[in-house]
């Protein structure tokens, strides 16, 4: 409904229709709005007097040559009735809804009757505000018009369905709530003004009063004012001009000029026009269908564009540096160190401003605390805690005089640079654009639940992306050797998913593809990383995605093996998971059994927070920030039992690092278990506390130093996790009834530095206690 709102406003005004009239043009207009455009034109060049001239040239004749010479110079904001000798020409002005409105050439003259009954000025002329056709009024004047009764009902609904509570309409100030309506009297009450206005005794107490929504239904659904004649204006329509196109009364077809036309039923033209209608908005539905996809695709393409945009660049950006390659590569060195050295101050000053804002909110909480504490009256409730509040504030001051107060950084930059040779360069330098006439293909895109592992093989399916409009004739899928080595095609056609068989157990390949056409080739598809099985003998292994049955993948033998097969991680079925790195997707296998081999894996730079800082492999992590960041390990777990150990390298200023687990989607920038999506246990130098989703329960007495062991039991068959500190169950079970698949999870400051120790086995305490159980 809000939609239609502006089909329901004048053009000229920019309010809502007040008895609205129909121009022959179709438009409608304001009756008011219509009188305030009219224009007087001159006595000789009117209809009637081209007439008695015998020009020859009927009235839509001129008006056809007086919408041409009107509006000839539309595009200048100005439009003259050329036309007429002596008219004046005339700036036109813009309605509120946008359209050029052409106001009187003199003021109307002072009147107390409506604009339907007041007198026009003879040769008046009105043009459409919407379409500009110009039309000469005759001796009725705007009576000559026929009022659009049907958008009048439209408004009055749309009015209806948009107003608040019905207000009374007797009230001389603030109008009150009403509270009932009379429906001989059509008028709203309250309550004060209908016991003034309107009491229950004489003739008044025979009419019926009803609440005000059943008013508003019983008006809505009321009889309107039936269309009368514009030419006979005591008679209703009940015929419907075929030839003229318009409803007419029985005096027009006797005595006017539709006498002599084909007539029909208003009725059964109503209905006709109405199924006309109706089928000409399903048409329009349609249309209005594309529209919006041609939308959606308008709103894809400014993003192509942008996209489009980056990479042009960036081949300009390349061919400079190919030409000024020496010069580019100092420029390079040297726009590195001063970026550098920026984000290095920048993140010195942000860091300590963080660290200072909580010292100081800690600071300033403890000082009105102790203020506090200092107005109560018990000596001996004072007693028990001043020494303990003595304590802290010194130690808390103590902390503020170790060099927090000093900046760790200064704001001058210690470099220099002679630029005059650059200059020189500069000068000499000019853009090369090259584009070819036929581009090449775009980046196929791997499709992992269509991917899928059987018995010695492995199903690999991709495609082109849904926007490319590059057509490819081909596709080359390459593997490497399984040890890290050179990659090697295994696939070149036109089918977008291949079998691969024979492939080595207990390795980790690389797949990447590629396609191309007639101009060249595309860039390689992000790397997909297969884990093979270390079991010969395991059984068939599926994904939870099937490949559709009605395609046929195509099947090609490694080049490297006639004897080797690839297979998921355990006996079980395999879980997969796209994993949100750069340049990698990785297929993770999950872990299962109690009994099966161990698991190995490092922390994943791929999905770690930008301020973890990685070193030994992958195997040791701190941050550069002060605040907690989140590092997930490389390999998830959904079954079996799991146990993996960190030790504390570093451990400065009593932190609380956290340790656990996590799905793959967990917030990276905060401590792990403050969302729902970590399960964990956070330790300081005292006491642990476990955490999920915010809520910390079971404190535990015993905390951490640096060289302290943490342990971490991840036990899916029973559905447990269990915490250990230097080989000692902490706490109780921390957590019951996970289910789903898990990624071993670490949050850790500044203060922090871990290493992660994998490929142990369940501790043999909980081992037995597993099959006793």
């Amino acid at each position: 409904m809000e939609e239609m709102e502006e089909e329901l406003k004048c053009p000229v005004c920019g309010s809502f229709y007040r008895e609205p009239i129909i121009l022959p043009c179709s438009h409608n207009l304001c009756q008011a709005c219509a009188r305030n455009i009219l224009v007087q034109t001159p006595e000789s060049e009117s209809p009637q007097s081209r007439r008695a001239s015998g020009s020859g040239v009927s009235d839509y004749d001129y008006l056809d040559l007086d919408k041409m010479s009107l509006y000839s110079e539309a595009d200048s904001g100005y439009g003259s009735y050329g036309g007429f000798a002596s008219a004046p020409t005339t700036p036109c002005q813009k309605s509120p809804n946008g359209v050029r409105v052409f106001p009187p050439a003199m003021p109307p003259p002072p009147t107390h009757l409506s604009p339907a009954l007041a007198p026009v000025p003879r040769n008046s002329c009105i043009t459409c505000p919407q379409c500009h056709r110009s039309l000469i009024l005759d001796d009725r004047g705007l009576r000559g018009f026929p009022k659009n009764r049907v958008l009048e009902g439209v408004i009055d609904r749309y009015q209806q369905s948009k107003a608040a509570a019905l207000k009374c309409q007797l009230c001389e100030k603030a109008p009150k709530e009403a509270t009932v309506m009379c429906e001989q009297c059509d008028v709203f009450y309250c309550d004060p003004c209908r016991l003034r206005c309107h009491p229950p005794r004489g003739p008044l107490a025979k009419h019926r009063l009803v609440p005000p929504a059943q008013g508003r239904v019983s008006r809505r659904l009321s009889p309107r004012k039936v269309s009368t004649c514009t030419d006979h204006e005591l008679e209703n329509h009940s015929m419907y001009c075929v030839q003229c196109k318009m409803p007419v009364c029985y005096q027009c077809l006797e005595e006017g000029k539709h006498s002599s036309h084909e007539v029909k039923a208003l009725g059964a033209m109503w209905k006709l026009h109405k199924s006309q209608l109706s089928q000409a908005l399903n048409g329009l539905s349609d249309r209005a269908k594309e529209a919006k996809e041609f939308l959606v695709q308008l709103r894809t393409m400014v993003q192509q564009i942008q996209e489009n945009s980056v990479e042009f660049e960036a081949c300009l950006v390349a061919q400079c540096d190919a030409l000024i390659d020496a010069l580019n590569r100092r420029k390079a060195q040297l726009l590195a160190r001063v970026n550098k050295e920026h984000e290095h101050k920048l993140k010195v000053v942000r860091d300590q401003i963080s660290h200072c804002t909580v010292k100081l909110r800690q600071t300033t909480g403890l000082m009105e605390y102790c203020l506090e504490v200092i107005k109560e009256n018990d000596p001996s409730g004072f007693l028990q805690i001043s020494d303990a509040l003595i304590r802290r504030v010194h130690l808390t001051e103590d902390q503020w005089g170790k060099g927090t107060l000093t900046p760790r950084m200064t704001t001058d930059f210690d470099l220099s640079l002679d630029n005059s040779p650059l200059l020189q360069s500069i000068h000499q330098l000019d853009f090369v654009q090259v584009k070819a006439s036929s581009p090449v293909p775009a980046t196929p895109i791997l499709q992992l639940e269509e991917c899928c592992t059987h018995n010695n093989s492995a199903t690999l399916s991709w495609k082109q992306p849904p926007l490319s409009t590059v057509a490819a004739d081909g596709y080359i899928l390459e593997l490497d050797d399984g040890s890290g080595g050179q990659f090697r095609e295994v696939y070149v056609g036109k089918e977008t998913m291949c079998t691969v068989d024979g492939l080595h157990f207990n390795s980790t390949y690389n797949a990447r593809v590629k396609a191309f056409n007639k101009t060249g080739v595309s860039p390689y598809s992000k790397t997909l990383v297969l884990q093979t099985s270390e079991d010969t003998d395991s059984e068939e292994q599926t994904l939870p995605f099937p490949v559709p049955s009605e395609r046929l993948p195509l099947r090609r033998m490694s080049p490297f093996s006639s004897t080797l097969n690839l297979q998921p991680s355990f006996p079980g079925r395999s879980y997969f998971d796209f994993r949100s790195s750069p340049h990698q997707l990785s297929l993770h296998s999950s872990l299962q059994s109690l009994n099966a081999p161990v698991a190995w894996f490092a922390f994943d730079p791929g999905s770690a927070h930008s301020d973890i800082i990685f070193s030994n492999d992958n195997l040791t992590v701190t941050c550069s920030s002060y605040d907690d960041r989140v590092v997930l390990g490389k390999t998830g777990f959904s079954k079996g039992v799991h146990y993996w150990e960190l030790t504390i390298d570093r451990y400065d200023n009593h932190p609380d690092p956290a340790f656990g687990v996590a799905r793959i989607d967990v917030m990276k920038d905060m401590m792990l278990g403050k969302d729902d999506k970590a399960w964990a246990m956070y330790v300081d130098n005292n006491r642990s506390w476990f955490m999920h989703n915010n809520s910390h329960t079971n404190r535990t007495e015993g905390g951490i130093t640096k060289g302290a062991t943490i342990g971490v039991l991840l036990d899916l068959n029973r559905k447990t996790l269990t915490f250990f500190v230097n080989n000692e169950q902490q706490g109780p079970i921390a957590f019951e009834n996970v289910e789903g698949l898990f990624f071993p999870a670490v949050s850790l400051n500044r203060n922090v530095q871990v290493t992660l120790h994998t490929g142990l086995p369940v501790p043999d305490f909980y081992s037995s206690r597993a099959s006793i159980a």
